[in-house]
């Protein structure tokens, strides 16, 4: 037998060990991804899902809701130089979390109607401001697109138009894309603390428990799709909010009742991640922890740069005043040192503040902070 018949078998087998071993950075070779291999990145994008400390315009669109930020002071430091329904002052933590993941675009918000064809490979986001994980909350704030609304849409108009565009079944792409989902928040301030909570939960635990539950069912309509990495924001410490403050003048300090309902909401989070009855295997669930994060710069402001952690940086309009005291006024005044405010509005945080947020979330090593990785971990599992 001959030299070259002897080694036929070992050359074969170098060539398949080299081919299946070989890194394949888009994810999937089967799938026609945007992100080109050399990049080596198994995060294509983000679909986002929540309510306004993650939307960036789908209320926008909406004729009827009053949770909008479409004008100045908000987006005032936008790199647009206009007002682009995020509600802050410049970036939101998803602006800054796709800075981080290297996504090329800013992620389109579903209502836009040019938010199709190929404007859709990186992700898009259909939070709304206002909007909960229940279907009642937000009524209040008119129009809103409620979590389970969000899902829908992802299911039925972009995941079919996703498929085409890249030519691939969601069960292969999916897995290559962040599932963000920032919701919870209004559910207390705008359900459950305004009594309009069924009448058959009469606790705030009943109520927690049912909102928990809810979400777990969520999340498992989006990983029976093909979804396979979460980010999950907990709640913020909204008690110490200047809205809250300005609801209960004679408080000195933060509205514990507000701040203990996203703790309790935070607590039951954490269990439901690490609880086996989920029954989401071989997906991972990262927790950023927004209550610790921000309340560690709320009691110790100075080594991260803020000086002012009570106040809003725009002016808001009052209760007196007809408003809420959560938006700016349109045209109104604004702090001259944004970075040095914690609060834009009576609610939602600078773009200082998102930074922070974005940064621990993708880099720190706490699992207080994220848990159970961080999302830079995430990405490239």
């Amino acid at each position: 037998m001959s030299l070259k018949t002897k080694s036929a078998p070992f050359f074969l087998l170098v060539i398949l060990t080299f081919v299946f071993l070989s890194p394949i950075c888009n994810g999937d070779q089967f799938c026609k991804f945007a992100r080109k291999n050399d990049e080596c990145t198994k995060v294509q994008g983000m679909f986002v899902f929540g309510s306004s400390l993650v939307d960036n315009g789908n209320n926008n669109f909406l004729v009827k809701s009053l949770a909008k930020a479409n004008y100045l002071p908000y987006g005032v430091d936008f790199p647009l130089l206009e007002p682009t329904e995020r509600f802050t002052n410049g970036k939101n933590v998803i602006d800054l979390l796709g800075d981080h993941l290297k996504i090329p675009t800013y992620i389109p918000s579903f209502n836009d109607p040019s938010t199709k064809g190929s404007k859709i490979i990186h992700g898009v986001n259909f939070a709304s401001g206002g909007s909960g994980i229940l279907d009642d909350t937000g009524v209040v704030a008119g129009e809103v697109i409620s979590l389970n609304q969000q899902i829908r849409n992802f299911e039925n108009v972009t995941l079919p138009e996703l498929e085409e565009q890249i030519e691939c079944n969601s069960k292969k792409s999916l897995k290559n894309y962040l599932f963000v989902v920032g919701s919870g928040g209004n559910d207390y301030s705008l359900n459950y603390f305004l009594g309009l909570v069924n009448k058959n939960i009469t606790t705030i635990q009943d109520f927690t428990a049912n909102l928990t539950i809810t979400l777990s069912h969520q999340l498992k309509r989006l990983y029976d799709m093909g979804a396979r990495k979460f980010v999950v924001m907990a709640l913020y410490p909204n008690g110490c909010s200047p809205m809250a403050r300005a609801r209960n003048p004679n408080a000195t300090d933060c509205i514990q009742i507000l701040n203990d309902a996203a703790q309790l909401f935070n607590t039951n989070l954490r269990t439901l991640v690490d609880s086996p009855t989920l029954q989401m295997p071989d997906s991972t669930i990262v927790i950023v922890n927004a209550y610790k994060i921000i309340m560690d710069i709320l009691q110790n402001p100075s080594p991260y740069g803020f000086s002012d952690t009570k106040n809003p940086c725009c002016d808001v309009a009052t209760i007196q005043e007809g408003g809420t005291g959560t938006l700016c006024k349109k045209g109104g005044n604004v702090c001259s040192d944004r970075n040095a405010n914690v609060y834009f509005d009576g609610l939602h945080p600078t773009e200082a503040v998102n930074f922070v947020l974005a940064n621990k979330a993708f880099s720190s090593n706490l699992i207080d902070e994220v848990y159970p990785i961080n999302v830079h971990l995430l990405s490239i599992v």
